[in-house]
C-alpha cells in the first residue's frame, strides 16, 4: 500500500471541493500526487489499496460529516437514510424490521458483524466487483479497461449466468438487492449544490455501457442517502441469500421479493435477483407470474421459472439456474 494523506471533511460542499476522483479513475494507475477520493467505512476501498489496485495520494473521509447519519421514517414518505448510516444500525432499526422485512434480512446477512459495523450504506451501494480476476492484480480485464474477460474460459463457477457476453462478474451488494425490490431512489450531492435523485436501476450502470465502473457516479459527486418509498400493512416481503457454504460469505444467488397483497390475492409484486449478472436485476418476467394472482405453490414454482428465463451460464456455474429457480419459489411462498 502507498503512502497517503489524510484529510477530515466538515462537510459535504468541503468534501466536494477537495475529491477529483473515484475508484475507478484511478484503477490499476501507479500513484500519483493529484488524486483524491472519498472513504466512508472503508471497507471496500482499504481492501483496493492493499490489493494494489488503487493507490490514491490523497484520502477523504466522510464519515463524521453531520447529517449523514440520519435515519428518519414516516409513515406517509417512508425512510430517508443517510449515506453513512451503518448496515448495523439499518439492521436493528425497529421498523426495518417491522416493515421492511426483505431490508432487514440483506442487511443481516451482508458480512460479519465487525464489518457491519463499520460498513455505511453508500460504500456498500457503491463498492466493486469481488471478481477474482477484477481482484488480481496480474489481469487486465473489461473493469480496468482492456477487451478481455478471464471469467469466460476460466474460473467462472460464481460468476454471472444473465448478462455476462462482455464482463461476467457480479455485483457484491445483498442490500441493493432488497432496496431495488422496494424501489427506492438513490440521492446523489454534485458541486454547487446541484442534487439529483435516481432510481436503483438508473444508479447501476451495466457493462455493455460503460466496463468500467459498476455506477453513475462522477468524481464531483457523492452519495447522500437512500430514499425508500412507504408502504402499508399490505406489502410482504422476503429475502433469501445462497452461499457456497454456511458462513458469512458473498452470494452465489440472491433473491428480494416484495408483494402488495389483498385478501391472499398479489394485486402487485417486485423481484430482484443478486448475483445473477453484473448488477442488481429485476426479474419481471418472474413478477408478472404473480401480478393478479392468489398465490400457492404452483404460481410461485412458475414464477421461480420465469426468473432465469434466458439465462446464458457459463461452463461452470449453470448449477445457478436451478438456484434462482428454487430460491425465487421459497421467497414468494415465505413472503406470505
Amino acid at each position: 500500500m502507498n503512502k497517503f494523506s489524510w484529510y477530515e471533511a466538515k462537510s459535504v460542499e468541503d468534501a466536494l471541493s477537495k475529491v477529483n476522483a473515484t475508484a475507478s479513475d484511478i484503477l490499476g494507475k501507479a500513484p500519483n500526487s493529484s488524486s483524491v477520493i472519498f472513504k466512508a467505512g472503508g471497507i471496500d476501498l482499504l481492501d483496493l489499496m492493499k490489493e494494489g489496485l488503487v493507490n490514491p495520494s490523497t484520502i477523504v473521509s466522510i464519515k463524521n460529516i453531520p447529517g449523514l447519519d440520519k435515519i428518519e421514517y414516516s409513515e406517509q414518505d417512508g425512510f430517508k437514510i443517510g449515506a453513512n448510516v451503518t448496515l448495523e444500525e439499518l439492521e436493528n432499526n425497529a421498523v426495518v424490521k417491522e416493515k421492511y422485512l426483505a431490508l432487514h434480512q440483506a442487511v443481516a446477512h451482508a458480512g460479519t458483524a465487525q464489518l457491519r459495523n463499520s460498513a455505511t450504506l453508500g460504500g456498500n451501494l457503491a463498492q466493486r466487483t469481488r471478481c477474482w480476476y477484477f481482484r488480481s492484480i496480474d489481469h487486465q480485464c473489461y473493469r480496468k479497461g482492456s477487451g478481455t474477460c478471464y471469467a469466460q474460459e476460466g474460473e467462472n463457477e460464481f460468476h454471472a449466468i444473465m448478462n455476462n457476453k462482455t464482463c461476467a462478474s457480479v455485483h457484491s451488494s445483498s442490500v441493493s438487492t432488497a432496496l431495488m425490490a422496494f424501489n427506492a431512489t438513490v440521492e446523489i450531492a454534485g458541486p454547487n449544490g446541484k442534487t439529483r435523485s435516481v432510481t436503483m436501476e438508473e444508479f447501476f450502470v451495466d457493462p455493455e455501457t460503460d466496463s468500467r465502473t459498476e455506477n453513475i457516479l462522477a468524481s464531483n459527486e457523492l452519495i447522500t442517502g437512500i430514499a425508500i418509498p412507504a408502504v402499508n400493512e399490505n406489502v410482504k416481503s422476503f429475502y433469501i441469500k445462497q452461499g457456497a457454504r454456511e458462513s458469512h460469505d458473498w452470494a452465489i444467488a440472491d433473491v428480494a421479493v416484495v408483494m402488495e397483497m389483498s385478501g391472499g390475492k398479489c394485486n402487485n409484486a417486485e423481484i430482484v435477483l443478486g448475483a445473477a449478472a453484473p448488477v442488481p436485476v429485476k426479474a419481471e418476467d418472474a413478477a408478472k407470474k404473480l401480478r393478479g394472482k392468489s398465490i400457492n405453490e404452483s404460481v410461485a414454482s412458475s414464477a421461480g421459472k420465469a426468473s432465469v428465463k434466458g439465462a446464458t451460464p457459463l461452463a461452470n456455474n449453470a448449477y445457478k439456474v436451478p438456484i434462482f429457480r428454487s430460491i425465487v419459489k421459497r421467497a414468494i411462498l415465505n413472503a406470505v
